[in-house]
């Protein structure tokens, strides 16, 4: 009897012109421009310099700003007035004003003021561009003890001299930390939303009356409408595996089998979801909108753009019963670490356990009416 519940459900997958174009395309679109929209690395923040001292020193921590790349000079401002209705028009997001006798202070002190005011509205924005400027003057503070020759001095010198050293990412490249999550949130969308427009579209087609009067029992029934998007899902991981190393040379450092047998059991947890859902619901368009509501909570509260440490406790409590996110920790192990399943047994008990939840409540929840 499955056999022919799968049979059913392949050909109508297949009749349906957008369900495989859906398969192929929606992978590609999203490796191509998430991984670089998704992206919490600042760039082509605009610049108003306000240059009080206009000396050479002055005009070389200048170009070397701009020479960073993450900045883009839109004005050179005669007074700080000046520069803050830039900042007040939106044409310029921090201002670097450098003092009068910046130069003199610095030949003659060792010490030079400049100061750096940020539009705070986006706080990102402004604290990481604060931050990559304060990094360059740093920089230029370095070059300049270099070049005056007091680094060969031992009272002048630093006593600690620290050396970093990024592990697993070595040139913090956020694509990197993005495309293994990225892929989770694929696999999610497609096997969840599926098969919550399956049950309830048999529903309002009809059809589904016709399978309540056959003796075919409940957890065949849910079987049959599982697999194929068990399936649906592999090939969706097999095809973002292929375009992560083709476009970005990004491999898994660790044994992908690993993800294939987590995801064997993360696929039943979304597509048990979806098929709860669909159970409850009477219009494709309600069991639409029931799956939009979860998705939106469980990719928000997954890690997926920012850490579950950095939440409040009442969200880290929320992520606790987030699959979303147990298998966003199993693919950045996976991918970037090389972690193995010893290493990763509590998300797999924890992907079992909601397998398990989700799917005897899909066929709990399937009522057969003759």
């Amino acid at each position: 009897m499955l056999k022919y519940l799968l049979e059913k459900e392949f050909k109508q997958i297949l009749r349906n012109p957008f369900i495989p174009r859906l398969i192929l395309f929606m992978p590609v679109m999203m490796l191509l421009i998430m991984p670089w929209a998704a992206n919490q690395e600042i760039t082509n923040v605009k610049l108003s310099v306000v240059d009080n001292d206009r000396s050479s020193y002055s005009e070389r921590l200048i170009n070397k700003v701009i020479a960073s790349g993450y900045f883009l000079p839109e004005d050179m401002s005669g007074s700080n007035d000046e520069a803050l209705r830039s900042i007040e028009s939106g044409k310029a997001d921090i201002i670097l004003e450098i003092e009068p006798e910046f130069e003199e202070q610095l030949i003659k002190n060792r010490v030079a003021n400049v100061m750096i005011s940020a539009n705070a509205v986006n706080g990102t924005k402004g604290g990481l561009g604060s931050a990559y400027l304060a990094a360059i003057m740093a920089d230029f503070a370095d070059d300049i003890t270099t070049e005056w020759g007091l680094n060969t001095d031992k009272t002048s010198s630093a006593l600690i001299n620290i050396v970093p050293h990024n592990k697993y990412n070595l040139y913090l490249d956020y694509k990197v930390f993005m495309i293994p999550a990225l892929v989770v949130m694929l696999l999610t969308m497609i096997a969840g939303f599926l098969p919550a427009l399956n049950i309830v579209g048999e529903k309002e087609a009809g059809t589904i009356e016709q399978m309540n009067v056959t003796p075919v029992k409940r957890l065949t029934f849910i079987l049959g409408k599982l697999i194929p998007y068990w399936i649906i899902g592999f090939i969706i991981l097999t095809i973002s595996f292929l375009l992560a190393a083709l476009i970005y040379g990004l491999t898994p450092a660790g044994n992908i089998l690993t993800i294939y047998l987590y995801a064997t059991v993360y696929i039943l947890v979304v597509s048990g979801l979806g098929l709860v859902i669909s159970n409850y619901s009477d219009t494709m368009q309600q069991a639409m909108f029931v799956m939009f509501f979860f998705m939106l909570i469980l990719i928000l509260l997954s890690g997926l753009f920012t850490p579950i440490s950095s939440m409040p406790e009442w969200a880290q409590t929320v992520a606790k019963i987030n699959p979303l996110s147990y298998f966003i920790q199993v693919m950045r192990a996976v991918y970037l670490k090389g972690s193995s399943i010893g290493q990763l047994l509590p998300q797999l008990l924890a992907l079992s356990t909601f397998a398990l939840v989700f799917n005897s409540w899909a066929i709990y929840s399937y009522r057969k009416s003759n």
